[in-house]
């Protein structure tokens, strides 16, 4: 019971998932303005804009930041663990979603010839750069509103 009860009052954790939450809300709004649909799934899924990864490591640091000092060494440890996430976010995951594409493309072509299921493979995998820059500036401003 003491353990649920800390949980509740860890402000940097509400935060972080506050800031996540917002990302990906967001997510749903921007299908909506720009793809003229409803996708819920966008409040799932990775990829998109802005990166709801970014967003909630960011506003972690940031809150560590705030509530430990930006000299601590809890937030130097948060600060490379977000550096982390948001490389993956941009890089790996980034290249993985365009491999996927590229398979999707020969796939394509391989069933226009035989008779092959018509199974896609997740593309929106990653971030672009601008997607994770976005993320974490979403995840200070949370932080910084909410501290």
């Amino acid at each position: 019971m003491l353990f649920i009860k800390e949980l509740s009052y860890n402000k940097v954790l509400w935060i972080s998932i506050l800031a996540w939450f917002v990302a990906q809300c967001i997510k749903v709004i921007l299908t909506i303005i720009l793809g003229k649909k409803l996708d819920l799934t966008r409040f799932v899924g990775s990829g998109g804009m802005p990166s709801s990864h970014s967003a909630l490591v960011v506003s972690m640091s940031t809150s560590i930041g705030m509530q430990e000092g930006f000299r601590s060494v809890v937030f130097a440890l948060s600060v490379a663990v977000a550096l982390i996430v948001m490389y993956d976010a941009a890089g790996v995951r980034r290249a993985a979603g365009k491999q996927a594409e590229v398979l999707n493309d020969i796939l394509e072509e391989f069933q226009a010839h035989r008779d092959i299921p018509e199974e896609k493979l997740k593309e929106l995998l990653g971030h672009t750069p601008v997607e994770v820059i976005a993320g974490a500036a979403l995840g200070i401003l949370v932080s910084i509103i909410l501290n």
